[in-house]
């Protein structure tokens, strides 16, 4: 008998009619003979409004209060599964992820995963329940609730399939797997099988929302086995694994979510980039591309996410008002598949394509298994299809 995961977003389980749905994929595994460890989201958008109604109560909510909050959400999520399957005969149990032995850094909002006591959790397996965990929480070594972050559900189930050894982690949304671009942008987008960690770290950095990048480095360390799949359907889905072959192009990811951000101060010294740096790191900015554009003047380029854009105004007024400012909404285009580094003609292809549509091109990154190519202002669709049609 195989221990397995299953981890369930919070768009499978918006309703009781989706929720249903989920309780009957959960049979059809645990009919196979397996152990079944369900990982949970929130129901719907309720983190979300969760957010939305404490910042009615506080411009800035104490973090470790919301924490509190922000886990009641997967809370009603593990609790009315229980209940749905104990009811279709079907023996399960519901655990917080205090309960479940997850032990976290008391980073809150943003903490990490240290270490999972898996008694509980085997017990109850061997109990022969289904174990149902709440994602995105855990607790810290003052017993305060913390929560891991945006995405942490995926990260909580790799982390347990990892802990406990499981045979498999499936990863099921609205989506049945990995796609060559956005399926909503580019109708001839195609699945792709099978992905390498690196590869699927990759799409994830670069804004693809099928898995959280926490979730795949931890796969990564500890080799575990990721098939991500749609709730809603059967099909074959995305396999992740430490596979590495040379293919090419397999995925083309456009990231908007990006401002560039571009500093001047006619005055200059040597440790200012690094005060500078510093100073984002301490407000939670985390700049990426950040570069000195100028030997005898500071003239600082960086680009930050969009979500980041309030924090670092309230920055700049507080902070950083002897600067001269300008920001742009910009994209970055990214081309992921093991083995580009070596191919040239996928680099001269891109750069040929850029340079038709007179894209005023910032940076231009070549790694391992990706091209990046960061423009100077936001680009539309049209080019992410050209790339796709020509490179894939």
């Amino acid at each position: 008998m195989e221990t397995i995961v299953l981890k369930f977003g919070g768009s499978s389980l918006a309703d009781n009619i989706k929720l249903n749905i989920v309780a009957n994929k959960i049979i059809d595994f645990c009919n196979k003979n397996n152990k079944i460890i369900v990982v949970v989201s929130a129901q719907g958008k309720t983190t979300d409004n969760l957010i939305k109604e404490a910042k009615e109560l506080s411009y800035d909510p104490d973090r470790r209060e919301m924490d509190v909050l922000l886990s009641t959400g997967e809370q009603i999520s593990i609790s009315k599964l229980a209940i749905l399957l104990n009811r279709l005969g079907y023996k399960a149990v519901s655990l917080t992820g205090w309960q479940a032995g997850i032990f976290t850094s008391n980073d809150n909002g943003k903490a990490k995963i240290e270490y999972i006591n898996t008694q509980r959790i085997e017990k109850e397996l061997d109990d022969g329940n289904i174990v149902i965990v709440a994602g995105f929480q855990g607790i810290d070594d003052k017993k305060d609730i913390t929560t891991l972050g945006r995405g942490g559900s995926d990260t909580t189930a790799v982390s347990i399939a990892a802990a406990i050894k499981a045979a498999h982690c499936y990863i099921f949304s609205d989506v049945d797997g990995v796609y060559s671009s956005d399926p909503k942008k580019i109708i001839d987008a195609k699945k792709i099988e099978e992905l390498s960690y690196d590869e699927m770290l990759d799409l994830s950095n670069e804004g693809a929302k099928v898995l959280h990048n926490r979730c795949v480095e931890i796969a990564k360390k500890y080799n575990v086995l990721i098939e991500t799949g749609s709730t809603f359907n059967n099909n074959i889905g995305t396999q992740i694994n430490n596979k590495i072959e040379e293919s090419l192009v397999k995925s083309i990811v456009k990231n908007d979510n990006l401002f560039l951000i571009t500093l001047k101060y006619e005055n200059y010294n040597a440790d200012m980039l690094n005060k500078l740096y510093y100073s984002l790191l301490k407000n939670d900015i985390i700049p990426t591309s950040i570069i000195n554009n100028s030997t005898n003047s500071f003239n600082v380029s960086f680009t930050i996410n969009t979500s980041d854009l309030g924090k670092f105004q309230e920055l700049l007024e507080r902070e950083l008002s002897m600067f001269s400012s300008a920001f742009t909404n910009i994209s970055r285009i990214s081309l992921v598949g093991y083995g580009i580094v070596n191919n040239k003609e996928i680099i001269e292809k891109a750069l040929e394509i850029m340079n038709i549509n007179s894209v005023d091109i910032f940076s231009v990154q070549i790694e391992e298994c990706k091209l990046s190519i960061m423009t100077k202002e936001k680009i539309n669709n049209k080019i992410l299809e050209q790339l796709h049609h020509e490179l894939i």
